[in-house]
């Protein structure tokens, strides 16, 4: 039985992710304890059954976690001339088991982790066929199955860790690899991307972002996210007192009011609202109620700038306060996303059938 929840997180914001977890799960009745260093990019969080943990713990609900794998074996003190024999042995101890559908080695995402990259990928092509003979990886990728994880902590040590493809994210280390577009106005295009790439699923991406859509977008300029929106075939109010690029005006699709995005509302309901604006948490969560509150939208994604500290504390009060202002049942997800900084980004619509 395993022990451990293994989630991969930004750099510095280990903290934050240790007491999410940490709440998170004494309030499901399973107490445990989170251990991590700042900067480290990881946060291990132990408890009896690291199982129930997982269940307990939905990768879409956690806020601060890129990924949630499931830790199987700690090895330490491995000799570099041999790795992969402690690997099948640790494996071999956990008893059989039907082979997993993938192999993923990884590293953390930090100043230390990221030059184990090169060791992490020879190790990969040396381990994936030493798995597949010993029947413990299918011959050929199966994204169905579970996955195996392979850690690179240090040259001596591997974390061995497992994934269930529908409870965690679908990209190694939890990071979607997008390129910046040279049309897009700002990098923040890149935050609204993955923002619907990770937020929505497949279905919700089809069903909710179509052409001719009617969105409005608060604090736009310079437009990263207004241009986002167009590229998606949805016609844009784009509002905000700063300058639009042209080439959103001279699209035809983006309409431009120097207005305040905390004023304005619109004159009918529209389709989608996006907010990058920055301003108080607290703030933007009571507005983005008021939105969904007057029905002035059916579906939103929006930021939160978080303060300095207790940044776990103010996502909870912020995220609580906007479910509870909004005054109609929501399907709500956050998640601090690789190209966020210090905040979360939010998607919120309204919950079909009654609220769990």
């Amino acid at each position: 039985m395993t022990d451990a929840l293994f989630c991969w997180c930004r750099a510095g914001f280990e903290p934050e992710l240790a007491a999410e977890l940490t709440e998170r799960a004494a309030l499901a009745g399973l107490p445990g304890y989170a251990r991590t260093e700042r900067g480290a990019g990881f946060v291990e969080f132990i408890g009896e059954d690291g199982t129930a943990l997982s269940r307990a713990l939905p990768f879409d609900r956690l806020v601060f976690a890129r990924q949630k794998l499931l830790r199987l074996a700690d090895l330490r003190g491995l000799d570099p001339t041999d790795r992969i024999t402690p690997v099948l042995a640790a494996l071999d101890a956990l008893g059989p088991a039907t082979p997993f559908g993938e192999l993923w080695v990884e590293h953390p995402d930090s100043d230390t982790g990221k030059p184990l990259a090169g060791l992490a990928r020879s190790f990969g092509n040396a381990l994936r066929p030493a798995l597949r003979k010993a029947g413990r990886l299918t011959a050929q990728d199966d994204p169905r199955r579970p996955r195996l994880h392979v850690v690179f902590l240090g040259g001596h040590h591997i974390v061995l860790a497992t994934s269930d493809p529908d409870d965690s994210a679908p990209w190694p280390l939890g990071i979607p690899r997008l390129r910046m577009h040279p049309d897009a106005p700002s990098r923040s295009a890149l935050k609204l991307e993955e923002a619907l790439l990770t937020l929505l699923d497949a279905d919700e991406r089809e069903r909710l972002v179509r052409d001719n859509m009617q969105a409005a977008d608060l604090g736009a300029a310079p437009g990263g996210w207004s241009w986002v929106l167009m590229r998606h075939g949805m016609k844009v109010t784009a509002v905000d007192n700063g300058p639009l690029r042209q080439a959103l005006l001279d699209s035809g699709r983006v309409d431009h009011l120097r207005e305040d995005g905390f004023q304005w509302q619109p004159r009918r309901r529209l389709d989608w609202m996006v907010c990058d604006m920055v301003e108080q948490p607290r703030r933007v969560a009571d507005r983005m109620a008021t939105w969904f509150r007057e029905d002035w939208c059916r579906h939103a994604i929006f930021n939160l700038k978080l303060p300095m500290k207790k940044r776990w504390e103010e996502t909870r009060i912020c995220l609580e306060a906007f479910e509870h202002q909004a005054h109609r049942p929501l399907l709500v997800r956050a998640r601090q996303l690789y190209h966020d900084r210090e905040e979360i980004t939010v998607f919120a619509t309204p919950r079909q059938g009654p609220r769990t």
